[in-house]
């Protein structure tokens, strides 16, 4: 076997970095969800010491017992520290179930009542694995009372690193795209239905695509814009129920129901696609242009 050379293992590492793999994870899958941890066979034939009683020393060591530990389980907050308007609801145990979590889910944000709230709440939240090799939240960046707002699928590295949407290369264009129509980071509103980076930044997975969908639905509630825009296809089958591929669903209007309003809606491509084909350019600019012209038909009324 030929020697493991400090260049070779530099090589593999770039290969992982440009495949997008920066987290080491265990080599076994780990129960998350799981409170109390298994008791190992030897300790469980090992004979229980009680409570209380003194260890005397004139025989075998007898196990002692510990309180069962939990894990992933976060420390309910005093009431003083607990944000104004967020219930006990908001900060519970870690679902048992994926149906549990989804449930949990819908409690939480449904009892958010201001954006700062919704993201008090999403950053204690339990329910979502993807937490667990996330570095930060990405919540939102820009403007919360802007006119247009914009929501994406899930943070890359980049967006992992810095904690908000939409900083790396397909961030960069979705600025140049914003700004041909007089648009900046200052007048629009932008988030992703997923708020935390997949490993490797996988596809997010159905079961955590519909964990995560009552806090978007909330925070487009809480933000209240004119006009929606969800960039890619992941996006729009989430938020608008789009069958259709995103070649097909681009450019037509939609409407999106809140629950207390209805908002005009609209699916364009997302900027990673268009970094990878650029010839689709020229119909997410016939978008924004749809945008520009619907943002400027209001101001007019």
């Amino acid at each position: 076997m030929s020697p493991d050379r400090p260049t070779d293992r530099r090589a593999l590492l770039a290969f992982y970095m440009e495949a997008g793999v920066d987290a080491f994870l265990e080599d076994e899958p780990v129960n998350r969800l799981a409170e109390i941890p298994q008791p190992s066979a030897a300790s469980a034939a090992a004979p229980a010491q009680a409570p209380g009683a003194p260890d005397h020393g004139d025989g075998p060591q007898q196990a002692r017992r510990t309180p069962p530990q939990r894990s992933h389980v976060p420390i309910p907050p005093a009431d003083s520290e607990r944000p104004s308007g967020v219930g006990a609801a908001a900060w519970l145990e870690a679902p048992a179930t994926p149906d549990a979590a989804i449930m949990a889910a819908r409690e939480a944000a449904a009892i958010a009542t201001s954006l700062d709230v919704l993201r008090t709440i999403l950053d204690r939240f339990e329910g979502c694995g993807l937490r667990l090799t996330a570095k930060r939240l990405v919540f939102a960046d820009g403007n919360p009372h802007a006119r247009v707002m914009f929501v994406g699928e899930a943070p890359g590295r980049d967006e992992d690193a810095a904690g908000l949407p939409f900083v790396g290369r397909s961030g960069q264009l979705l600025d140049r795209m914003m700004a041909a129509i007089g648009l900046d980071r200052s007048a629009a509103y932008i988030a992703n239905v997923i708020p935390w980076r997949p490993p490797g930044n996988r596809t997010p997975t159905p079961q955590e695509s519909q964990i995560c969908l009552p806090f978007i639905r909330r925070q487009i509630e809480l933000a209240n814009p004119e006009i929606l825009v969800c960039l890619g296809g992941p996006s729009a089958q989430t938020l608008l129920g789009i069958k259709d591929g995103i070649r097909r669903a681009r450019g037509r209007w939609q409407v999106y129901d809140t629950g207390s309003r209805e908002i005009r809606a609209i699916a364009t491509f997302h900027p990673a696609y268009l970094l990878r084909t650029p010839i689709e350019k020229r119909f997410a600019w016939r978008d924004f242009l749809a945008i520009k012209q619907a943002l400027e038909h209001d101001a007019i009324k």
